[in-house]
This record gives structure tokens, sequence and C-alpha cells, in this order.
């Protein structure tokens, strides 16, 4: 069951400059995704791409000089966009949930933990306190905290990083959320922690049939913890599709770049650039808007690239999508020996 449909979101950042004249830098342009219950996504691309604009987008999170211009967000059968900021703020932190990257800048330092999770759920659910509180030592067991009852009344500079952010997650969960977003989960925890809470949030996942949207920069991660994924480059969506369809057989020239770039490729040394900075979101491009890096580009990139379906679930936005042809400069110079 579809839990979250996104369908040409837009979002800019209108401003003025110092003559006042307006500017606007389309950050997201024309975002369409879906993710289903008890499916992980993993949205990705590099920084600056647009992922964690999207999961803000999304909930209504958004501050100026940044609006939602265009599209729709339909969760659970209910707009988002449409929707008044009472009703979408009664539905963040309870069906709608969020994990950050950062715990340390999350939680209230001068607040216990157990408290923090008390008030998450009182906020949301008319129980008494010590139902509030059992709720608490229920997800906190949940998530992996040993002995929850002796941390419960911990003070979160008592917890190492990875606990920390258990608790963040402990929090998401308490309202019982159909959807959880998480935001580079696992930034700052070395390897072995960020595997355990990786592990962790896709078994709640399947556990309680949450849809979740993992927003990430590693393609590790996506590989080894995501059903779909969907690849973001310059506030759009170029390619998305099953995890297996788009390692296998990437068909956007970013996807194939981006893949290409990972440390494990680079460590054997087939990694290849990406190409030069992004693109200038006041200032975008005409047409495909990773022409300029692209080397494949043709005079045909000039215009807007189609949104093809190569197979069931892989699209891909390219004029020559699934079928690459030569790159620009090799064919150049072979025109030039002839």
């Amino acid at each position: 069951m579809t839990i979250l449909s996104v369908r040409d979101l837009r979002t800019h950042f209108i401003s003025r400059d110092i003559d006042n004249r307006v500017r606007v830098a389309a950050a997201l342009n024309d975002v369409s995704f879906s993710v289903s219950a008890g499916e992980v996504l993993g949205l990705v691309g590099e920084t600056g791409a647009g992922k964690s604009l999207t999961a803000q987008s999304i909930c209504g999170l958004l501050r100026p000089p940044a609006r939602v211009v265009g599209g729709e967000v339909v969760f659970d059968g209910a707009s988002l966009l449409d929707m008044a900021p009472d009703d979408l703020n009664r539905l963040r932190g309870d069906a709608i949930a969020m994990v950050v990257q950062n715990p340390r800048t999350s939680l209230d330092p001068l607040t216990r933990i157990g408290e923090q999770l008390v008030r998450v759920h009182q906020a949301h659910r008319r129980v008494a306190r010590p139902a509030a509180r059992e709720r608490a030592l229920e997800m906190m067991a949940a998530v992996g905290i040993p002995d929850p009852t002796s941390r419960i009344d911990a003070w979160p500079h008592e917890l190492s990083g990875g606990m920390a952010q258990r608790v963040l997650i402990a929090m998401a969960l308490m309202n019982s959320p159909k959807l959880l977003i998480a935001d580079e989960p696992t930034t700052g925890l070395d390897v072995t922690v960020q595997a355990q809470i990786l592990d962790l949030l896709r078994d709640l996942v399947a556990r309680f049939n949450m849809a979740a949207i993992v927003i990430t920069h590693d393609l590790g991660i996506v590989a080894h913890y995501c059903e779909r994924v969907a690849v973001m480059f310059a506030g759009g969506i170029v390619e998305t599709g099953p995890v297996g369809a788009i390692f296998d057989n990437p068909s956007h020239p970013y996807t194939r770049n981006l893949i290409a770039a990972t440390p494990e490729r680079l460590a054997i040394g087939q990694a290849s650039m990406l190409g030069g900075p992004p693109p200038d979101l006041y200032n975008l491009p005409g047409g495909c808007h990773h022409r300029d890096r692209c080397r494949y580009a043709r005079d045909v990139c000039g215009e807007p690239p189609p949104d093809v379906e190569l197979a069931e679930n892989h699209r891909v936005r390219c004029h020559f999508a699934g079928d690459l042809p030569e790159p620009a400069a090799a064919a150049t110079a072979k025109g030039a020996a002839a």
C-alpha cells in the first residue's frame, strides 16, 4: 500500500538582491516518487542535490525564503500541501516522524531522555504520565537500549553517540508513525555503530510495517539497506528504480558517475569524476540540467529530457535512456580523424 506519493514537487528560494530585484533559485524541480508500507527508499545524490530540502518540503518545515510553488504530496490519502498548518503540525511527530543526523543538537541537554520521550508521546496522545513513561521504556527496549529502566533517567551527555541516536529513533517511534524519514542518520558514527543503527532501522520498518525514506550520499548504505533508490541531481530526480536494477544497469550518466565515484571503485582505480561543480540554481541551464557536466551531451540535450520507463518501476530522465551514445569527446575525435 502506498503511504507517500510525491508528484512534480517544486520548491524555490525567492529573494531580492541589493537592487531589490527578485531572484529565484529553482531548488527542487518536478520531484516525483512514492514509497509503500514496509519499504525503504534511498534518496541519494551529492551535497546540494536537494535531498534534505525534499524532506523539509514534504513535512512543511520550510522557512523563508524557501517556498513550495507547485506539485502535490499525498500522505495516506491526504494532501499535505493543502493541509492547515495546525493539522500538519499534529501530523508531524505522530504519523510522520523524522530522525536527523546529529542527536547531540536534537536532544535537549537540560532534560533527561525519559522526560523528552514522555513529552513527545503526550503531545499527540491523551495519556497519563505513567502510561507515557511505560511507552518510553517499551520503545527504548525496541531500539536495543540495554536496561531501559536504569537509562531512562539519564542525561543526554551521559550517552554515547550511537546510544543517543537510538534515543532519537525511539522518539520517532513513540506514536507508531506510518512514515519515517531518516536524514543522514549515521553521520559522525563509527562504522560498527553505523551498521548497528541501519540494521535497527531496517528491522523496525519491517516489524512496524512503516514506509521509510533514508537520505544519504553513501551508495553503500543504499545497496545494503534499501529496496528502491531515487537519484537526485540539481533539485530533480534523474533515475529511480529497484536497487538491483540501478546498481546493475545505471542508465543516467549522472547515476553512472555517482556509482563510479564510490570509495570502493576509487580504491581499485575505477572512479570517475562527477564532472565539476553543481549547476547554479539561480541560473539553471535550459533543457537537461546535467548537460554541462555530461560527456554524452548532444544538441538534443538542449531540450527537456523525457521521463522514460526502462522496465517495471525503473525510470530515467534522459534523451538517451538505456542507449547512451559514445562520449561526445570520443565522437569528435573520430570525426577529426576521418
